[in-house]
């Protein structure tokens, strides 16, 4: 595995919005610090729903990506999602939290999987998209930063499954805002989860 694409991106504003967002992203060819809140010069605008310690990178794999240029038939440019970063043989299907991913200069642990909005939908020029996002169950990965450095495209990456019982990044989609099981639960907790579903699942 390597990383792929190295995206950052700067405030804009989309068509029929009124206010800026960092979703539009492009690769860069040269290295990019990576510190606990993410790319260093990466913007992130709505920083009460983007962004923080457990949403520091998002990244999606080329088998996402792929998927998604025959779906959608045209061509995606990394970056097409607001990604940071695209791993060359990753598929979100088979990605849990807890999972890792590690360079020789940092290293990535996986939280919670991408949930579409609004400015998704403006930034694939569809208002239908994130019924369509969810329905896919390729949503990509939010990852924390557990080891500072500096990530270029081209880096070699090694994936470590989480050790626990895994929590999918499918599963996270299909039970996004629903009642769970009191296993599941469990499940849940026991897993390296983003911080805000740990609040809302400890107070269930």
């Amino acid at each position: 595995m390597k990383i792929l694409a190295v995206c950052t991106g700067s405030a804009e504003i989309l068509p029929g919005k009124s206010y800026r967002t960092g979703i539009v992203k492009h690769p860069v060819e040269a290295g990019v610090m990576v510190d606990r809140e993410g790319l260093i010069g990466d913007r992130i605008c709505n920083r009460k729903h983007h962004g923080g310690v457990d949403q520091a990178v998002y990244a999606l794999g080329s088998i996402d990506l792929d998927w998604w240029s025959k779906e959608l038939g045209r061509k995606l440019e990394p970056g097409t999602f607001g990604e940071n970063l695209v791993i060359e043989g990753a598929d979100s299907r088979t990605i849990s939290v807890g999972d890792r991913f590690a360079t020789d200069r940092i290293e990535l642990e996986v939280t919670s999987a991408r949930i579409p909005c609004a400015t998704l939908a403006a930034r694939m020029e569809d208002p239908a998209f994130p019924k369509r996002f969810l329905a896919a169950g390729r949503p990509g990965f939010y990852c924390r930063v557990l080891k500072n450095g500096v990530v270029q495209a081209g880096d070699a990456v090694t994936r470590r499954a989480y050790a626990g019982l895994p929590v999918l990044m499918p599963e996270l989609l299909e039970t996004f805002g629903r009642t769970i099981s009191g296993k599941d639960r469990d499940r849940y907790l026991a897993a390296p989860i983003h911080h805000k579903l740990r609040a809302e699942l400890s107070r269930a």
